[in-house]
């Protein structure tokens, strides 16, 4: 086997890739050896000269190594077959019976930074975020196709993140059957559409799952209020749980187009509701008081560290006003996917706008990821998604 590319690490830099931390910046970097063409696969060293581990090198990335394995192996098809085969297991032992769409790969949480693969029935969907991994897209769709049998791989790599690897968006199918312009999922009884080829993310929000049965279960008799909806899922747990009316507000035309089906096709069409499109934050303060529950999941306000201050005033902003919405005994379920928005600030913010508010809330329980949104224990970056469940006294 030929020698692969060297990075060596400054002196000091290397406690945290000893931790299993996936990711090295460039300003850990003391020199490379070798030519490195993005994503191939390096090793990395410390500063003395000590074996860290391999991976896939990207020169023209500010995270110019990620981590594969800290041992000395071949990064060929029995390495990532291997992992493939580890994450489908996690997901097969919960999620029979529960829903027919999933995650089954979560990059960084299943070991193999770069890497997304989604489930949607018959479907699975992929995402490859670094040239790492473009570079072994075609063995993984070979990979996935054998051990998991799927009817069609559909690609959604037309990311922003991407650019930032010096690569351009792509999109397409992959592997077997054309994919329909909807596929149908099953979640707890509830019914969606997908758009795979144009919907957000890889066409439904997954990491949502076990946040929206919680709406559910706490919904009967409610007046419900779901902001950021995008195709109304949050919704229909509600109104599933037993809600009695609802307001629903997204930017997206065609976004709640898709929420309305949804009602029909889970037989909800009794329920009062009324969509209402445009900016979420100019909407709720226009409203009056009197809803039972408000669901906030916004997009993320922050996608780097500097803009961290002026997220955080969005957040309060938007909390605020859900607060002053709420009744007495209303639930207020919040969010954010800003993984720059760690827990302890989001929650600061949160109570600093019932404060303002005027309102005595509890706080009942935190919220995150689903099963199949593992988090590396050394990559804290992958806990990007926390909420909020709070009363209003």
């Amino acid at each position: 086997m030929a020698a692969l590319p060297k990075v060596l690490l400054k002196k000091g830099r290397e406690k945290p890739i000893l931790r299993g931390h996936p990711w090295i910046f460039s300003g850990a970097v003391e020199r490379v050896e070798g030519d490195i063409s993005p994503g191939e696969v390096g090793e990395i060293y410390s500063g003395d000269g000590q074996y860290l581990g391999a991976g896939h090198l990207n020169l023209r990335s500010q995270i110019v190594f990620r981590l594969l394995t800290q041992k000395r192996e071949e990064l060929g098809p029995d390495f990532y077959r291997e992992r493939i085969l580890t994450a489908a297991a996690l997901r097969r032992r919960w999620w029979r019976g529960k829903t027919s769409a999933c995650r089954i790969i979560n990059a960084e949480g299943d070991f193999l930074p770069g890497l997304i693969v989604d489930n949607y029935g018959e479907t699975m969907v992929l995402q490859c975020l670094t040239a790492g991994m473009e570079r072994v897209k075609e063995l993984l769709t070979r990979l996935l196709a054998e051990s998991l049998l799927p009817q069609s791989i559909y690609e959604r790599s037309d990311v922003i993140v991407r650019k930032e690897e010096g690569l351009a968006g792509s999109s397409g199918l992959l592997y077997g059957k054309d994919v329909p312009g909807q596929v149908e999922i099953e979640e707890r009884g509830c019914r969606f559409r997908v758009n795979i080829k144009r919907g957000q993310k890889t066409g439904f929000y997954l990491d949502q799952r076990e946040n929206r049965m919680a709406a559910g279960e706490l919904s009967d008799g409610k007046r419900v209020l779901d902001c950021f909806c995008y195709t109304g899922a949050f919704a229909i747990h509600t109104g599933s749980g037993g809600a009695k009316e609802m307001t629903l507000i997204d930017s997206s035309e065609e976004a709640l187009e898709m929420a309305e089906g949804h009602f029909s096709l889970n037989r909800l069409v009794r329920i009062p509701r009324q969509l209402i499109r445009g900016d979420a934050f100019e909407i709720l303060r226009t409203l009056k008081q009197g809803y039972d529950m408000v669901i906030l999941d916004p997009p993320p306000f922050v996608k780097k560290k500097g803009q961290l201050p002026r997220a955080t005033r969005g957040y309060k902003d938007l909390n605020l006003l859900a607060f002053r919405l709420l009744n007495k005994g209303g639930i207020l379920l919040t969010f954010s996917c800003s993984h720059h928005m760690d827990r302890d600030l989001f929650q600061k913010v949160v109570f600093s706008a019932a404060v303002d508010a005027g309102k005595k809330v509890q706080f009942l329980s935190w919220k995150g990821h689903p099963m199949d949104h593992p988090v590396n224990l050394s990559h804290p970056e992958g806990e990007y998604l926390k909420g909020l469940v709070c009363r209003v006294l």
